[in-house]
């Protein structure tokens, strides 16, 4: 990742993964779990965590909307796709509200990495990006 890119993400409010995510640490994360056990353990881990408010959960659309009220606020919506049985990827969306300053200083950035390595604790990881090339 380039200079202009880390330049780009330390200004930005928002903070989203995706499959071929030109940052690897953002990339779509696959572990071997069941959509359905996925979307517990994430639930679950989310009830432990401070300043994190579970708003909603769709379990259909495997969506589950949290208020983050850890230092800066936020929104963030987790996405749980299966791939194939007990292969499911996870991707976050986090948007913090602004300030006067439009920018969060990579706040966003690091609730997603954080919610990957609480999420590598309690569930197989597998790998990032798996389905990037296909």
């Amino acid at each position: 990742m380039g200079a202009i890119q880390k330049l780009k993400n330390l200004l930005s409010t928002h903070t989203e993964t995706r499959e071929n995510h030109i940052d690897p640490e953002l990339r779509s994360h696959y572990y071997k779990v069941s959509n359905k056990n996925a979307m517990k353990a994430l639930q679950e881990m989310l009830q432990k965590m401070d300043g994190f408010t579970v708003k909603s959960v769709s379990e259909e659309h495997g969506e589950i909307a949290v208020q983050v009220n850890r230092g800066k606020k936020a929104f963030m919506v987790v996405t749980v796709i299966s791939v194939r049985p007990f292969e499911t990827a996870i991707d976050f969306s986090v948007t913090t509200d602004t300030s006067i300053l439009p920018t969060d200083f990579g706040f966003s950035r690091k609730i997603v990495l954080h919610m990957y390595q609480e999420l590598n604790k309690s569930l197989n990881y597998t790998g990032s990006g798996l389905n990037s090339e296909r």
